[in-house]
């Protein structure tokens, strides 16, 4: 095979997923491998759990934090012609994060504060240095998460419940974790830049992303909803219940969060999408911004996008997302350490908290891309995951 890709050893690939659904892991799932333009595709379970339909190739996932490397492609076009810069402050599009005030600690009061050292410009939205998001603090609760939880701003894999100028004006309203620049906080900077994309464009967000990315990529299936007419694509959404011992339904298809246009259309785990859609996306990320005859960004920018943007001291608290074999471009994660079969240096990609994985070694040439319905339950990926990047990699037979 000019993929240099074993074919016994793809097989052996699909045994280990095929395990996963037979010993009830997962319902169903999408895989593919991609290498030199060949593409692999395994297939298996079901649409649901315990369902009858099987899953199939174009099946529709919501591929949660898979949607912020796409936000940050789009977000990099604009900086590209010149509509937003990098370091520019973002508060003349999203005054609501003007002069901000910063906790003097994480566990401090909401009104124990010092004044911001400086504004928030798009390059601290694209690196999560933008001062507040997720607190991976296991060992208590602090006033700033229960104010998030309690402004329907937290970090979540489903999408805010407000409108997005709604949900500027609460976030406006609480402090800082951190002074801007100064620590990497996941996800919310994501929320923050879908919404900055739409003022920059005067458009929607989905409106935005269509015109960039998914029409000239071909990305037919990929949106913030299921129009009525795919709804019998859509796979549920499962996530593990130890009372019940079994995955129970967390979003249904046909009457579920995406079956209709959101309030919200948020940058950071909105989209839904298919193997071969996102496979799209990948390939041109892979081939250094083109599409054929078409380049939708420069090489320099998709090398920038994939170059390590942290220092040491920005990935304290970081632990239980990047581990210590990666860190963080823009928008998405970057390997800086192999420390695995499938962790190598460049390598670069995201996972998506309802059950998806997808990245791309530039230098193997290779995309892997992993759909299923099973919701992760901590910050340690579900076997399944392990398994297939495992069997990605095990593959290579040049």
């Amino acid at each position: 095979m000019k993929s240099g890709l074993s074919k016994p050893r793809l097989g052996h690939l699909r045994d280990l997923l095929d395990a996963s659904v037979e010993h009830g892991d997962l319902p169903g799932y999408v895989a593919i491998v991609h290498r030199r333009g060949e593409t692999y595709v395994a297939v298996g379970g079901a649409l649901a759990a315990g369902g009858r339909e099987k899953m199939r190739r174009d099946t529709i996932f919501r591929i949660s934090s898979l949607t912020k490397p796409v936000l940050a492609a789009a977000a990099m076009s604009m900086v590209e012609e010149g509509s937003l810069r990098l370091d520019d402050p973002v508060e003349e599009l999203l005054p609501e994060l003007a002069d901000r005030r910063v906790l003097k600690c994480v566990s401090s009061p909401l009104d124990d504060t010092v004044p911001a050292a400086r504004s928030i410009t798009l390059r601290d939205l694209l690196t999560f240095r933008l001062g507040i998001g997720a607190v991976m603090d296991v060992s208590s609760r602090h006033p700033i998460q229960e104010a998030m939880e309690q402004a329907g701003v937290a970090p979540s894999p489903f999408m805010p419940t407000v409108t997005p100028d709604r949900y500027m004006a609460r976030l406006g309203e609480l402090p800082l974790i951190h002074q801007p620049g100064e620590r990497w906080l996941y996800h919310t900077g994501s929320d923050v830049l879908g919404i900055l994309l739409a003022r920059a464009a005067d458009r929607s967000l989905a409106e935005v992303l269509q015109e960039r990315l998914f029409e000239p990529l071909g990305m037919k299936d990929t949106g913030f909803h299921v129009p009525a007419d795919k709804l019998k694509r859509l796979a549920g959404a499962y996530g593990y219940d130890p009372a019940a011992g079994k995955l129970v339904c967390v979003d249904e298809g046909k009457d579920g969060r995406w079956s209709q246009p959101p309030i919200f259309e948020a940058g950071s785990s909105g989209l839904v999408s298919t193997a071969d859609d996102y496979l799209s996306f990948c390939c041109m990320m892979l081939a250094k911004g083109r599409h054929g005859r078409k380049s939708l960004l420069s090489r320099p920018t998709v090398e920038l996008m994939t170059t390590d943007q942290l220092l040491p001291s920005q990935k304290e608290g970081a632990e239980l997302f990047l581990g210590d074999a990666k860190s963080w471009g823009l928008g998405l994660a970057v390997t800086v350490r192999r420390t695995d079969l499938w962790e190598t240096p460049g390598r670069f990609g995201w996972d998506g908290g309802l059950g998806t994985s997808a990245y791309t070694d530039p230098q193997e040439g290779l995309i892997g891309i992993l759909l299923t319905q099973r919701m992760m339950d901590s910050p340690q990926p579900p076997r399944a995951y392990t398994d297939f990047w495992s069997g990605a990699y095990q593959a290579i037979d040049d």
